[in-house]
């Protein structure tokens, strides 16, 4: 309960209580007067203001052009006590073709560029007038259409609302952001609503389905494709609320590309600087120059000069779609103020169901006004005929009598109107023509006045008439589609693989996880100088445009792009700068290649399986668990496949047993521990008694070289006959003097 008291004669409330109610009558006043449209006729108030204040200053399509500020002064010192740069804005919005769909001011002068809408002159140096469309929603002001309510200091009346002859609300849309609501209502082609109208003016029970066979989607003043599926379109008008994709058009022209439409709202020197950032940063080596060949003949002109012929076209400007504003969503949020005064998001349906309530009413309202007048008009030429005919008594009676109008009145049985009509008639129009001009009259609003009377009393005239005005103005105000409805597929950014210079680089790990990659695949990596106490440990030759992919000690995979390493003059970096393994853990392989290229994985106890890199491919710092070790277990360097039908596998133990087994006898997986290889009794290798030194991967007529400290061994691939086994074997014996192996090398 609030609590009221005065005090010395100053009320006092809660200040709870007052900052509550006059947030409220802020944010009724923002959403109603401010920032959201009128279904009726699609204006916000400051919108109907300047069209109104337009009109009593004589600017019609007709006229000649005057200085904006004069309008502007006309709208803030009669109607909108408001800054002048705020409705100096709204003014300008009206007359920019490229941002309503149907302009409602014709301006002479700078009014800003697709470029920079916000360019346009001061309110001193720019002139209007109102465009032909304009008569839409003026043509039948003063016909008793609309309430007129008082201006803001009461000397004066302005419309409530302007008699819209057609749905501006959604021809031209509206943007506006009220307190906790917004809308966002794209602009429409007038044919294709003008035609949803009529179909449901002949068809009210017409399903919002049937209505979108006439209204298929939004229509921006730009040239733009909506790629926007109609499924999702349909979806939108359903609920009020989506989003809408516009892409710009382009074609080939001489081997380039060239941009000529753009989406609304898009600038193209906004485009051309997100293009070229993106070549500074070398992520677009497929574009070789950019140019901006606009003019007056051309308003969009953007030219793309590809590097060569052999670019994918269609994939570079997927790219750019995805990564530009060449395509951009609009949202979509169909909320306005209804008949009932209150704001409310509709869908498609709703908004023309209700607008056509309105129109039928402002017509209604139309012809009763006019039904009224023609009336009035005939009760006082019946009058005057009445005097006409028996003129030589009327002024008798004008000139003898001191009050001539009740007499005249007792005497013809004339009404009070018709005699004050008869007196303030003047002697010109006594003349013997007068009675066939007042008879012509007579019949002419007789004609009119069943007519009206007519239509008034029948539901089908009025929906006739109805219909008959919206063609018509469809006819004299509608134009083609602009932004064509065209399904493409989605755009997709390339990926830094695609982006990159594709060169050969070899990238090189060392023993104490720096990495770095050298140009070219003939480099020795051993040979490299490393830090006091480092060395070599592994090197893998990939594309500087792929993956280089790191196993650590604990069966860890992490990657990252090949180019972004460091370069081979120096020591590299270390992987630990670029990723965070576990405590304790050092990285032990480098692999990578394509993302179908497949790998060899295991482990010293005896265990792999084969998998491929793109399986490999982490794109976290802490990387993800790959290859699971059996206890005491270590990480092998991994070793590519060529062909796994005729691949073999050549494993070696530390006790000199060497097995060779058929590639195709391991599976093929994303992780895990995989199957047995060399059969090693799991305690032995828990305590390092036993384990595995080396694994190799080995081609069709492929040769071996087994390194046991200086001394080696070439084993040709009829050698290696006599070491093959079934899987999971313990293998056979090595001749003597390299029962202790180092390594294995590919001859």
């Amino acid at each position: 309960m609030s609590e009221h008291y005065t005090e010395e004669g100053t009320e006092r409330i809660r200040l709870a209580e007052f900052t509550e109610k006059a947030y409220l009558d802020y944010s009724m006043y923002v959403i109603l007067d401010r920032a959201l449209p009128h279904i009726g006729d699609g204006l916000k108030p400051v919108q109907r203001r300047i069209v109104y204040a337009m009109s009593e200053l004589g600017l019609s399509a007709a006229s000649k052009h005057k200085k904006s500020a004069r309008t502007v002064g006309d709208v803030l010192g009669k109607f909108h006590p408001h800054g002048d740069t705020a409705c100096y804005e709204a003014m300008v919005l009206m007359a920019q073709s490229f941002s309503y769909r149907y302009p409602l001011i014709d301006g002479q002068g700078n009014w800003g560029s697709p470029d920079d809408p916000k360019s346009f002159a001061a309110m001193r140096y720019t002139e209007a007038r109102l465009t032909p469309y304009a008569k839409v929603l003026l043509a039948e002001l003063g016909q008793g259409t609309v309430e007129w309510t008082p201006n803001f200091d009461g000397t004066m009346k302005e419309p409530s609302l302007l008699p819209a002859r057609l749905p501006n609300v959604l021809l031209n849309g509206a943007t506006g952001i009220a307190v906790g609501m917004a809308t966002d209502i794209p602009p429409h082609n007038l044919r294709e609503v003008v035609s949803a109208c009529i179909r449901l003016i002949e068809a009210p029970k017409s399903t919002l389905e049937e209505l979108c066979e006439h209204v298929p989607g939004p229509d921006f003043p730009t040239r733009a494709e909506i790629v926007t599926p109609r499924a999702d379109l349909l979806k939108i008008y359903q609920t009020g609320r989506g989003s809408v994709k516009a892409r710009a058009r382009w074609e080939r022209e001489e081997g380039n590309l060239v941009v000529n439409a753009l989406p609304y709202q898009v600038s193209g020197a906004r485009i051309l600087e997100q293009i070229a950032s993106q070549m500074r940063a070398k992520k677009l080596p497929w574009i070789e120059d950019l140019r901006d060949e606009s003019d007056h003949e051309n308003p969009t002109r953007l030219v793309i000069v590809p590097r060569s012929n052999r670019v994918d076209v269609e994939r570079l400007m997927s790219h750019l779609f995805a990564t530009t504003d060449l395509e951009r969503s609009y949202r979509v949020n169909l909320n306005l103020i209804g008949l009932d005064g209150r704001p409310q998001v509709k869908n498609l349906r709703e908004i023309l169901v209700e607008w056509l309530e309105f129109r039928f009413a402002t017509v209604r309202r139309r012809l009763q006004h006019r039904l009224n007048k023609v009336l009035d008009r005939l009760h006082l030429l019946e009058g005057l005929l009445v005097a006409f005919l028996n003129i030589d008594e009327v002024i008798h009676i004008i000139r003898t009598e001191d009050e001539p109008r009740p007499v005249l009145m007792s005497r013809f049985e004339l009404t009070e109107i018709q005699a004050d009509y008869v007196l303030d008639t003047k002697l010109r129009q006594l003349a013997r023509l007068e009675e066939m001009k007042i008879r012509a009259e007579q019949e002419e609003l007789a004609t009119e006045r069943d007519w009206l009377e007519k239509t008034l009393g029948s539901k089908q005239r009025m929906k006739t008439l109805v219909r008959k005005e919206l063609l018509a103005d469809a006819e004299e105000y509608g134009d083609a589609r602009c932004s064509l409805l065209v399904a493409r597929e989605a755009a997709v950014a390339m990926d830094e693989s695609e982006l990159a210079p594709s060169e050969p680089v070899t990238v090189v790990l060392s023993e104490k996880g720096w990495v770095r990659a050298a140009k070219g695949h003939e480099i020795d990596p051993a040979g490299l100088n490393y830090k006091a106490g480092d060395g070599f440990c592994d090197a893998v030759r990939l594309r500087s445009n792929q993956p280089a992919i790191f196993l650590d000690s604990t069966g860890r995979s992490y990657s990252l792009m090949a180019h972004t390493l460091p370069s081979a003059r120096g020591q590299g970096e270390p992987l630990t700068g670029r990723f965070a393994p576990p405590d304790g853990a050092v990285f032990r392989a480098a692999l990578g290649g394509a993302p179908e290229q497949r790998w060899l994985l295991a482990s010293d106890a005896g265990y792999g399986f084969i998998t491929q890199a793109g399986s490999l491919i982490a794109n976290t710092r802490k990387g993800k668990s790959v290859l699971t070790l059996p206890k005491g277990a270590r990480v092998l360097k991994a070793r590519p496949v060529v062909d796994l039908h005729t691949d073999r596998v050549v494993a070696v133990t530390n006790e000199g047993r060497m097995l060779v087994i058929p590639l195709s006898d391991l599976p093929e997986m994303a992780r895990g521990k995989g199957n047995k290889i060399i059969g090693i009794p799991g305690k032995r290798v828990a305590i390092r008694e036993e384990y595995v030194v080396d694994m190799l991967v080995v081609p069709e007529g492929g040769k071996v070289r087994l390194i046991s400290g200086k001394r080696h061994l070439n084993l040709k691939a009829a050698d290696l006959n006599a070491y093959e086994g079934e899987r999971g074997r313990r293998g056979n014996k090595l001749p003597r003097g390299f029962q202790k192996v180092d390594g294995l090398e590919l001859m």
